[in-house]
């Protein structure tokens, strides 16, 4: 194995860059990763009526699952890639294929061409936010890191609130600009990767040592073998049913695929797209598997809280979207703040504990709420659900990749970010299946219960179609016509709906009470005062006696 020092542009020669060229950096990143964390939200708000434009309701799962399935497999590519040829052109790699798959999927004439679009955008998510973490931390030294990670969660935050409101906004109107509305979600997406190529262009200009190194493409192949599967399943097992046979052949083939996985990268050594060497190093151990765990209750929370919104609380998505602004506020508040008491005390890991704990306690909070719940408290729950996030999520990053080789930082970073999806991915389709299989009879007992009073019973004699609609059974997929049912009649389903979701919190909370014993053990190793480009070049430097001596 040799190493070739190239550059990919003017960078100090000491690997140090200064707070003003930091920040310059920055900035070409938050428009990379606010692309890919406003493509997650736009859409799931608007989703409904692109299919319902496109005469495809029955494949709407499959343009989300296809995004899904590429994203995540490609994190990991993205970041070992990145270790290997640098971040400049794999990150520029990313923003291009997200940029002409948001050009195609806007133009799309049928669900299945959506679906393909928007598997070719998720190849290019798969860096975005990744890349992005890997490149701040190689430009920062971790007690600085925290500061800089803040303004990442803040993207993060503010696409989480921009993303329903947009989607909602162009999805409910008809054309704008002359283009149909809901081909917005994705042509919005085309001038902000745009701007990003030419602020990355410009100023990420940092410098690489290459590695010569065989890349793992056998593990890529098994690794899409064993997730591609469970990925499917877990997006429609619901619909198939967790135990029919198309869902255990998928268990069966992941199962195969992951144990393939594992056994090439045992034989690749360093050259592994996931170096097995890494879990031996007990904090990004233990940092990865409470990374897990809070992805599950973190994508199981803002996932249902919308949903009780929109459905219990009858918000739009672009109003749910702006009763989240409290959890955004939380988010920004404790990222910045626990950034800056990191970068001063080099003390980290009270905030992973203090974090995952507040949000177990909000979910717990959660899980007492019903139709009578007003939205002050739901508001108040929801910050600290995003204190609890801002203050954990950055922290568990900075811990892994404080444990790390510099040369590993491209894979550590990466696959934070792809074990993080994995846990919510298995989060999300856990949370759902909660819902709607308890939902039918939390509905059929309120039912039952309300028509034991007069006032129930009278309006079900004034609206004779809703009562031949319930002898027939209520299809709890659209919630649709709960905005126009008599406010008597709906009481009782929304009273169902508000007690699943207590159950999908009561969950949630177990969950992440989980993740709060485990982080307790996470070793608190001291944060270093230096880069991974300072720590590489200060091994160049000391390398290079020895090299001229050798020759």
């Amino acid at each position: 194995m040799s190493d070739t020092t190239t550059a990919e542009g003017a960078a100090a020669t000491n690997g140090k860059l200064t707070h003003r060229q930091i920040l310059t950096v920055l900035s070409g990143l938050m428009l990379g990763m606010f692309l890919a964390a406003l493509d997650q939200t736009i859409v799931s708000s608007s989703m409904r009526t692109i299919a319902d434009e496109l005469h495809g309701l029955s494949l709407q799962a499959w343009a989300t699952t296809a995004y899904l399935i590429t994203a995540t497999l490609s994190t990991p590519l993205y970041g070992k890639l990145s270790d290997l040829y640098g971040r400049k052109p794999m990150y520029l790699t990313a923003i291009s294929l997200f940029l002409v798959g948001s050009l195609a999927s806007g133009m799309a004439t049928s669900m299945y061409e959506l679906a393909a679009f928007r598997a070719f955008q998720g190849l290019g998510a798969g860096g975005l936010m990744s890349l992005a973490l890997a490149i701040i931390t190689d430009i920062t030294a971790p007690r600085e890191r925290s500061k800089y990670q803040g303004y990442f969660m803040a993207v993060f935050g503010i696409s989480s609130v921009a993303g329903p409101v947009v989607g909602g906004f162009f999805a409910g109107i008809d054309t704008f600009a002359g283009i149909t509305g809901w081909r917005w979600v994705f042509l919005v997406n085309v001038p902000i990767a745009l701007a990003a190529l030419v602020v990355v262009t410009k100023v990420l200009n940092l410098p690489h040592t290459r590695v010569d190194q065989k890349v793992d493409y056998w593990g890529a192949v098994a690794l899409a073998v064993g997730l591609v599967p469970l990925l499917v399943v877990a997006e429609q097992g619901r619909e198939w049913g967790w135990g029919s046979a198309a869902s255990i052949a998928m268990y069966v083939v992941g199962a195969l695929g992951v144990t393939a996985f594992v056994w090439i990268e045992r034989r690749m050594g360093d050259a592994a797209l996931l170096p097995l060497r890494l879990f031996r190093r007990s904090v990004f151990r233990m940092s990865t598997i409470v990374t897990v765990v809070q992805g599950a209750g973190m994508f199981g929370a803002m996932m249902s809280l919308p949903l009780y919104l929109q459905i219990v609380k009858g918000a739009t998505p672009t109003q749910a979207g702006l009763q989240m602004l409290p959890l955004t506020l939380g988010i920004m508040i404790a990222s910045l703040g626990s950034g800056v008491v990191i970068s001063r005390t080099g003390r980290y890991k009270m905030f992973a504990v203090a974090g995952i704990g507040l949000m177990a306690a909000a979910l717990f909070a959660l899980s007492t709420i019903t139709v009578d719940t007003s939205l002050a408290l739901v508001m108040v729950i929801a910050f600290v659900i995003g204190l609890g996030l801002g203050a954990s999520m950055q922290t568990l990053v900075l811990a892994a990749t404080n444990d790390v080789r510099p040369q590993d930082i491209g894979v550590a970073t990466s696959a934070a970010t792809f074990f993080r999806q994995i846990g919510g991915t298995a989060g999300t389709a856990v949370f759902l299946s909660i819902l709607f299989g308890t939902v039918g009879d939390r509905i059929a007992n309120a039912i039952r219960s309300a028509m034991t009073t007069p006032a129930y019973t009278a309006a079900l004699a004034q609206h004779p179609e809703f009562a031949k609609q319930l002898q027939s059974g209520l299809d709890v997929n659209d919630t649709s016509f709960l905005s126009t049912l008599d406010p008597t009649l709906a009481r009782p389903i929304l009273q169902g709906f508000a007690e699943s979701m207590s159950t999908v919190f009561l969950v949630g909370g177990i969950v992440l009470t989980v993740g709060f014993a485990l982080v307790w053990f996470l070793k608190e190793k001291p944060l270093s005062d230096k880069s991974a480009m300072e720590q590489r070049a200060d091994a160049e430097a000391d390398a290079a006696p020895a090299l001229a001596l050798a020759h």
